[in-house]
C-alpha cells in the first residue's frame, strides 16, 4: 500500500485481514496539516488528510499484537500504551505483544503531525485513540460471537480475551477472521468509564523488561545480517570544518578495511567490523579546512559574550507586565543574581548508530530514532527514492534524551550517504568520543535577574535577561515556536512562571546568540536550566525574607492548587521541619514542565575532597501530579530516573570549548552519576482527576536548585552555577 494514499477504513480492515491471519484494527485521526504548513518539505509523507493510525494484530492463537506509534527509549511506553488497548479490549494481559511500527503517515503523533517521539506527550497524545483502537475491536468481536452465537451482542460480555455468552466462551483467536470481514461500527464505541477500569491506573511490569534482562531486545547496535559491513567517520575537529584533502593509503591496508569513502560529514572507512573500523579511521591522514569557529568558540570568551548581552539589555521581550524598573526603585529590598549553566552532551549509554541497505527501489533503514518522518524523508532525497520506498525499522533505543531527534536527522543521513557511498550496507557507528565531541548539544545558558521585595519579603518587581542559544531557529519547527524574536523553549519555565506571572510589574526578554556550536533540546529542555534558575531565585527570596522556602512557596501559590498539592505532599513525606543528623540539611523546589507537577526535596551533606567539598546527596523525595498515572510504576520509574540523569547535570557534566574544540572525549572527563553516588529516592504521586502531564522529562527540572538550596542551608553558601562547586 502506498503510504501516501488515503484508504478509507473499510479497505484497511478488509487488507488487514490478510496479516497473520488474525483481525487487525485500524482507527482514523485528523491529518498533518499543522506540521506540514510549517515545514512543507520535511512532511511530504504526512500530508494524506486522514489514514488508519496506531493499530493491533489480534492473531489465532489468541495473542494480540499493539503496534506502538512511538519509540521505546526507556521510558515506558512499550507498556503504557499497551495497557490502554488491552483496558479497552478487556484483553488476557499474558497474551499482549508489542512490535514498534513501520514509518508512515498512518502512525503521525496526534498534537505534532509527524511520527516522533519526544516532548513527554507520548501517553496522553495517545490516550484517547489507542483506547478507541481496543474499544473497535472489542465491537467487532462481539458482532461476530453474536452471529456465531446466534445471540444478540447486548447480551454478551468479554473478559480476559474471551466473549461469554452464560456457560459458552469464544476465545478472540476463535473469532479473529471472523471478525475482520465486519464493518466499522458506524458509530464510535463508548469507551469505559474510569471505575470500571481493571488495567488503567494499576501499577503494572514493562512488558520490555524481560527482553531486556535475557538480552533477546534488540538495539541499533545489535542489528546484523549477511553482508552488513560497519564503517565509522572521521568528522571534522572543529563545528563547521571541511576535509580539503586525504590520504586513505595507511588506512586501506588495515585487515578488514573494504573502503574508504567521503561523505558530507567527513570520510567513512568501511570494514568488516568495528575494530577494523575504527583502526583503518585512525590510521587516515585528512587535511582539515577548520573554518570560521576554529578561533571563535572558546567558552570564555563565549560567556564573556553573553554577560555584556545581558548588561546591555534590548532583547527580545518575552513577557511584560507594568513598569519593572520604577517598582524595582520602590522596593524594599532587591535581589541581584547571575546565574550560568554550561553546555551538556546527551551521553546515552548506547551511542549513536543506524543501518542503512539501498536497493535498486528500495532503501532500509535500522535505527534507534526519535523522528520517523524526517529520517524517511531525509533518506528518501538522499537515495532519490519516494518517501513511502523507505522503510524504517524503529529498534529500542539505549537511551536518547533528545539526541535522537535532531531536525537534519543526522546520524541517519551521514548514514545512509556511507552506503549510498559504498554501494553496500553499511552499519554506521559513532564511538562515545565521536557522540560528545561531534553531537548536538544543551545550550549554554547566562541568566540576570533583580528581584524587589516589599516589607513583608513578597515580590513586587521582576526583571530577567536570559542569554543563549535557541534550539529551535532555524529548524523546520520555527514557524510554530519562535514568535516575535522569542524561542518559547528557551524562556519556558520563566517566561509563564507562577512566580513571575504574580508580580504585576515585571519584565522577561531574552537574548538569541549564535555561535556556531550545534544545539538541541535535552532532557526537559529550557525547564532543564530555567528549573534550577527560578526555583534557586525563589529560595534566595525566602531567605531575604526570613521565611522557611516551604511555607514561603506556599503563600506564593496559593492560586495554584497542583503546585500546591505536589509541594505539601513532598514535604509531609520528607518531614520537612524535622530535625536532621548534624551536618546534612534539606533544600526544596517545586516546577512545573510538560502538564506535570513536580515538588522535590534533596537531603545532602558536604564531604571533604581536593580542591574544596563535595556534595552528598543521601536521599530525594519527590511528589509529582502528572494527572491520571496510566500505570504507576512507569510514572515512579520515570522519576527516579529523571532524578538520577539531572543529578549528574548537577554536580559533574559540562562541556568546554576551546580553539574551537570540546575538550571532554568519554565518561572520565564527561562525568554523569554512578551507582554509588545515586541516592534514595522515594516518589510519591498525587490522586488526580486533573489533564495528564508527561513523565519522561520533568522529573529532571528542579533536581538542581534542590541540591543547590540544600547547600545553602547547610552553611550560608548560594551557588548559581552549574556544575554545582562548593569552595574551600
Amino acid at each position: 500500500m502506498n503510504t501516501l494514499d488515503a484508504p478509507s477504513r473499510r479497505r484497511f480492515l478488509k487488507s488487514g485481514a490478510t496479516i497473520g491471519g488474525g483481525l487487525v484494527v485500524g482507527f482514523l485521526v485528523p491529518g498533518a496539516k499543522r506540521f506540514a504548513q510549517a515545514a512543507p518539505a520535511a512532511a511530504a509523507a504526512v500530508s494524506a488528510g486522514f489514514a488508519p493510525n496506531a493499530f493491533l494484530r489480534i492473531a489465532d492463537d489468541d495473542t494480540v499484537t499493539v503496534l506502538l506509534s512511538h519509540s521505546e527509549m526507556g521510558q515506558g511506553i512499550w507498556t503504557g500504551l499497551a495497557m490502554l488497548i488491552a483496558e479497552e479490549l478487556d484483553a488476557d494481559w499474558s497474551k499482549i505483544r508489542v512490535e514498534h511500527a513501520p514509518a508512515a503517515p498512518a502512525y503521525a503523533h496526534t498534537a505534532f503531525g509527524m511520527q516522533m517521539t519526544g516532548g513527554s506527550t507520548s501517553t496522553w497524545s495517545e490516550f484517547e485513540r489507542y483506547r478507541m483502537a481496543g474499544a473497535t475491536a472489542r465491537a467487532l468481536l462481539l458482532a461476530a460471537a453474536s452471529k456465531r452465537l446466534g445471540v444478540p451482542a447486548e447480551r454478551l460480555r468479554t473478559e480476559n480475551g474471551a466473549v461469554i455468552d452464560g456457560s459458552r466462551r469464544l476465545r478472540y483467536g476463535e473469532l479473529a477472521a471472523a471478525a475482520a470481514g465486519l464493518a466499522a461500527p458506524a458509530t464510535p464505541p463508548k469507551l469505559k468509564d474510569a471505575k470500571d477500569w481493571k488495567i488503567i491506573g494499576k501499577p503494572t511490569r514493562r512488558l520490555d523488561g524481560p527482553e531486556k534482562i535475557d538480552g533477546r531486545a534488540k538495539f541499533g547496535m545489535d542489528v546484523h545480517f549477511d553482508g552488513l559491513l560497519t564503517a565509522m567517520v572521521a568528522r571534522a575537529p572543529v563545528f563547521g570544518g571541511t576535509v580539503k584533502s586525504f590520504d586513505d593509503s595507511a588506512a586501506r591496508k588495515v585487515p578488514g578495511v573494504r573502503d574508504v569513502v567521503q561523505v558530507p560529514s567527513g570520510v567513512a572507512v568501511v570494514a568488516d567490523h568495528y575494530w577494523a573500523a575504527k583502526q583503518g579511521r585512525d590510521a587516515l591522514k585528512i587535511d582539515w579546512n577548520p573554518g570560521p569557529n576554529a578561533a571563535a568558540l572558546d567558552d570564555a570568551k563565549l560567556r564573556a559574550e553573553f554577560a555584556r548581552l545581558a548588561a546591555a539589555g534590548g532583547g527580545a521581550v518575552a513577557s511584560r507586565a507594568g513598569d519593572a524598573d520604577a517598582a524595582l526603585k520602590g522596593a524594599a529590598k532587591v535581589i541581584e543574581a547571575e546565574y550560568h549553566v554550561p553546555y551538556l552532551a546527551h551521553a546515552p549509554m548506547e551511542p549513536l548508530n543506524c543501518t542503512v541497505r539501498i536497493g535498486a527501489d528500495r532503501c532500509e533503514v535500522w535505527t534507534g530514532t526519535q523522528f520517523q518522518t524526517l529520517d524517511q524523508a531525509v533518506a528518501a532525497k538522499i537515495t532519490g527514492l519516494k518517501p513511502e520506498q523507505v522503510q524504517i525499522h524503529t529498534t529500542f533505543l539505549g537511551g536518547g534524551f533528545g539526541r535522537r531527534a535532531t531536525p537534519s536527522s543526522d546520524f541517519v543521513s551521514e548514514a545512509v550517504h556511507v552506503a549510498k557511498a559504498a554501494g553496500k550496507p553499511v552499519k554506521t557507528v559513532w564511538s562515545r568520543e565521536d557522540d560528545v565531541r561531534g553531537g548536538y548539544y544543551r545550550p549554554m545558558y547566562l541568566q540576570r535577574a533583580r528581584i524587589g521585595l516589599d516589607r513583608q519579603g513578597r515580590p513586587v518587581a521582576w526583571k530577567q535577561t536570559l542569554v543563549g542559544q535557541s534550539i529551535i531557529t532555524g529548524t523546520p519547527m520555527a514557524p510554530m515556536l519562535v514568535k516575535n524574536g522569542v524561542d518559547s523553549t528557551s524562556v519556558e519555565g520563566v517566561a509563564d512562571s507562577p512566580y513571575i506571572q504574580g508580580v504585576k510589574d515585571h519584565f522577561v526578554e531574552l537574548h538569541s546568540p549564535q555561535t556556531g556550536i550545534p544545539v538541541l533540546w535535552w532532557r526537559s529542555v529550557g525547564h532543564s536550566y530555567n528549573g534550577f534558575v527560578m526555583e534557586s531565585l525563589i529560595d534566595e527570596a525566602a531567605h531575604a525574607a526570613g521565611r522557611d522556602p516551604v511555607e514561603y512557596r506556599r503563600a506564593l501559590l496559593g492560586g495554584h492548587p497542583r503546585h500546591l498539592a505536589a509541594l505539601n505532599l513532598a514535604a509531609e513525606k520528607a518531614g520537612w521541619g524535622a530535625k536532621l543528623p548534624a551536618g546534612r540539611a534539606r533544600g526544596v523546589a517545586v516546577h512545573e514542565s510538560f502538564g506535570s507537577y513536580i515538588a522535590q526535596i534533596a537531603e545532602v551533606s558536604l564531604e571533604d575532597a581536593p580542591g574544596g567539598k563535595r556534595i552528598r546527596v543521601h536521599r530525594f523525595v519527590c511528589a509529582i501530579d502528572c494527572g491520571l498515572a496510566v500505570n504507576p510504576d512507569g510514572v515512579r520509574a520515570q522519576m527516579e530516573s529523571g532524578i538520577n540523569f539531572g543529578l549528574g547535570a548537577a554536580l559533574y557534566s559540562e562541556l568546554t570549548f576551546r580553539d574551537g574544540r570540546v575538550r571532554q572525549s568519554n565518561f572520565h572527563d564527561y562525568r554523569v552519576l554512578r551507582m554509588d553516588e545515586a541516592p534514595a529516592i522515594e516518589v510519591h504521586i498525587v490522586p488526580s482527576a486533573e489533564k495528564m502531564g508527561g513523565a519522561g522529562e520533568p522529573g529532571t527540572a528542579p533536581v538542581a536548585a534542590a541540591v543547590a538550596n540544600a547547600v545553602f542551608a547547610l552553611g550560608g553558601t548560594r551557588l548559581r552555577e552549574l556544575p554545582l562547586r562548593v569552595p574551600a
